[in-house]
């Protein structure tokens, strides 16, 4: 791979204590996402993968090994800091489309916020249009179909001027339907130059990435 992504994670190791000991979720991992297309991180559950894409979005800091995002190592980084970066550079879509909105706010609400948030201008009218969501704009998000939140959160990411737009099995809690439109999202996005990462073993997403990791038991098999 690549040397030169946007994103790359070099031998990470994530271990927690419990009380029968230590266990390891990550084993030595390193990935490099280049600066466009989908890179999937596939794999049953336990193998690691949702881990990992936790390491790569900054939200938990491995154990050991490094995360360097546009060249910079954030290991050192404050949590402040971090949280900055994830608020401005990465986004995270999680599993639960309701978890990645504000359900009392409406769909262009929604949007206004994510890029208030972030410092970005208001591109509320041209994601409304590119997402195909123009005709509920005024919907507050509950009244939403599962897809059409997943959509939606990932029209937020672009919103927040993010440079990386991470997924985790974004449509595992979606019926067929639903799940297309995240299928089309995330395909219009890599062909569009926005570099996607998606945990999932999903055969459908699997297919759709450039690159394709394969994890079990926290390493890479392939």
């Amino acid at each position: 791979m690549a040397e030169d992504g946007v994103l790359r994670a070099t031998d990470v190791r994530v271990e927690y204590r419990t009380p029968g000991g230590t266990v390891t979720a990550v084993g030595g991992v390193s990935v490099t996402v280049p600066p466009s297309g989908v890179t999937v991180l596939a794999g049953p559950s336990g193998s690691g993968k949702s881990t990992m894409l936790r390491v790569l979005s900054l939200v938990e800091r491995p154990t050991s090994g490094s995360v360097v995002l546009h060249g910079r190592e954030t290991a050192g980084l404050s949590s402040r800091r971090r949280r900055r970066l994830r608020r401005t550079e990465i986004a995270l879509v999680f599993q639960n489309p309701s978890d990645n909105l504000i359900s009392h706010l409406s769909v262009g609400e929604n949007l206004r916020a994510a890029a208030q948030a972030a410092g970005q201008p208001d591109r509320t009218e041209e994601l409304l249009t590119r997402f195909g969501l123009p005709d509920v704009v005024r919907w507050r998000t509950p009244a939403l179909s599962g897809g059409q939140q997943q959509r939606l959160a990932f029209a937020c990411a672009l919103a927040r001027g993010a440079s990386v737009v991470l997924a985790d099995e974004p449509t595992s809690q979606l019926d067929a339907r639903s799940a297309d439109l995240v299928l089309e999202t995330v395909s219009d996005l890599a062909g569009r130059g926005v570099p996607v990462v998606v945990a999932s073993h999903d055969p459908r997403l699997v297919g759709l990435g450039t690159t394709v990791l394969s994890l079990r038991d926290g390493t890479v098999i392939a």
